[in-house]
């Protein structure tokens, strides 16, 4: 069963060295600048040039949604802005979401942190059943991480970016909860 209300007064999220919390228009500033950022747009396959206004409009929509969260990824120690984790794509009769993250801070093990937590409360507090994702095929280390909190590969989308003139796929994998068991 489905908990909307986790979804629509989401909790702020502890890791030893993180703390998640909503993500809102007080982000703008980072947000904005992640997406100036050629890396990050690679990583995450952005080709879409975003205008100030629509993500300052997207960022004032997130807070008290039913049907997807977004958490601002901050270091604790100096609360710096790192990224971004988000459950979107609301399927409740099949109770499932999508998973992504885009981070700014990479080797530290903030990533698996994020997405361990966040994973945690999408089965715990959500009633998820399953989560998906899909990554491109040149992030080896989001895949990792991924495999590492226990995400299964379930196929690959050949040829799915074009990207500088060459073409990638895309990894689909899933987390079930029953796979939290194992």
């Amino acid at each position: 069963m489905i908990f909307p209300q986790a979804l629509s007064e989401q909790a702020v999220l502890l890791t030893q060295d993180l703390r998640l919390e909503q993500l809102n228009a007080t982000h703008f500033e980072f947000v904005w600048l992640s997406l100036q950022d050629p890396e990050s747009m690679r990583l995450t396959g952005t080709q879409t040039t975003f205008s100030p206004e629509a993500v300052q409009t997207h960022l004032a929509s997130l807070e008290g949604r039913n049907d997807r969260a977004d958490w601002a990824i901050l270091r604790q120690s100096d609360n710096a802005f790192i990224g971004e984790v988000v459950l979107n794509n609301l399927d409740a009769i099949n109770q499932s979401m999508n998973f992504r993250i885009a981070l700014s801070v990479l080797g530290q093990g903030y990533g698996t942190q994020a997405t361990r937590v966040v994973i945690d409360y999408a089965f715990a507090a959500v009633g998820l059943h399953r989560l998906s994702l899909s990554v491109f095929e040149f992030n080896p280390r989001a895949i990792r991480v991924y495999q590492k909190c226990g995400f299964v590969l379930e196929g690959i989308e050949r040829d799915v970016l074009l990207w500088d003139g060459q073409w990638y796929s895309q990894h689909l994998m899933s987390l079930l909860k029953s796979d939290r068991a194992i």
